[in-house]
């Protein structure tokens, strides 16, 4: 098939999945949840309460970010939340015993991450097993890799305070700094989940990586058949799930100075709940990237909402998990509705 009849398949895709909004769902029960919370919770709608907020959306918005293309691609990664840990280990105990320079740490534990990203997309390629299993061997890897490489390196389950080294208040700066406007404090996720929210949108609807993105996850064996480089998109959408957890990895590490090497485990889900809430499909082919943000933001607001309310915290797994059925099912009845067209 030519390039020609290949921009012509990619141009209805693209379309299609502009105008269906799958974002919309999430926005609707944001705003929900936002007013729901500023009438049960005084002390909610404080400029304080909004920071601490921001903030919690903000460590889960940006994997949130890389798992929404991911899963729109008709994948999985469920090593991600780990994968966060190891980049923060990988870069604190590089730093502390071989050079006590932080930025070496950093672009050691960058390379890492970005390996990990890789070994899961060519280990998909080459076996073609389900990626639910591919990374789920990863996860089980790297959990026991980081408590184990912890404890023989440092002699217990943390590493070393890194606080002291050079170049720590500069890397402090770009993962882990706070500005406050008018009372409202911002820390430096909120400004990296905003950057890489903006990128991927881009990515998703204005590129064709980002169409080769909705066609490997609706179809793979169509795609293949008209030209999209199936195995090598993937691959690149395992290595944004690599940066992003670098990049989180890293303000873990410079907001505390020091990493617990069994954190992590469980927060992969977090994140594919996020992704789902915002429009995301199990299935793949269909989502948004606005979508996983404004789902990290229900996740913040309903975690720290029930705290203010002072309700017993219990119940925000039960909503989490009702926020996600509700979410899957007006995503399906929302795609069935776009795949039909207007007025059917």
């Amino acid at each position: 098939m030519s390039g020609t009849d290949l921009l012509a398949q990619e141009r209805p895709l693209r379309r299609r999945h502009h105008h269906s909004r799958p974002e919309l769902g999430a926005l609707l029960a944001a705003v929900a949840v936002f007013v729901f919370f500023s009438l049960a919770a005084e002390s909610f709608l404080r400029p304080s309460s909004i920071g601490t907020v921001l903030y919690t959306a903000s460590t889960i918005g940006i994997m949130a970010v890389p798992v929404a293309l991911l899963m729109i691609g008709g994948e999985f990664d469920l090593s991600a939340g780990v994968a966060v840990t190891t980049a923060a280990l990988t870069s604190s105990m590089i730093s502390y015993q071989f050079t006590a320079i932080t930025w070496v740490g950093a672009l050691v534990s960058l390379a890492v991450a970005l390996g990990i990203g890789a070994l899961n997309g060519w280990l998909l390629a080459r076996t073609g097993l389900p990626s639910f299993i591919v990374t789920l061997g990863t996860f089980l890897m790297l959990t026991g890799a980081n408590l184990g490489v912890t404890k023989v390196i440092s002699g217990t389950v943390s590493t070393k305070s890194i606080a002291d080294m050079q170049g720590f208040a500069s890397c402090h700066w770009l993962f882990a700094s706070e500005v406050t406007i008018g009372g409202l404090t911002l820390k430096a996720t909120v400004w990296w989940w905003l950057g890489l929210m903006l990128l991927g949108s881009w990515i998703l609807l204005r590129t064709r990586f980002g169409n080769w993105i909705f066609a490997v996850g609706g179809d793979a064996a169509a795609a293949r058949a008209v030209g999209v480089p199936v195995a090598r998109t993937k691959t690149f959408l395992y290595l944004g799930v690599g940066f992003c957890a670098w990049v989180l990895g890293q303000h873990l590490l410079f907001s505390f100075d020091t990493v617990q090497s069994g954190e992590g485990v469980g927060n992969e889900l977090i994140y594919i709940v996020a992704a789902v809430i915002g429009g995301c499909l199990i299935t793949g082919g269909y989502g948004s990237v606005v979508g996983s943000a404004l789902g990290a933001l229900i996740f913040g607001m309903t975690s720290k909402g029930i705290v203010y309310a002072e309700w017993n915290p219990d119940w925000f797994k039960f909503f989490l998990g009702a926020m996600l059925l509700l979410a899957a099912l007006l995503n399906h009845w929302v795609k069935r509705r776009a795949e039909r067209g207007p007025g059917k």
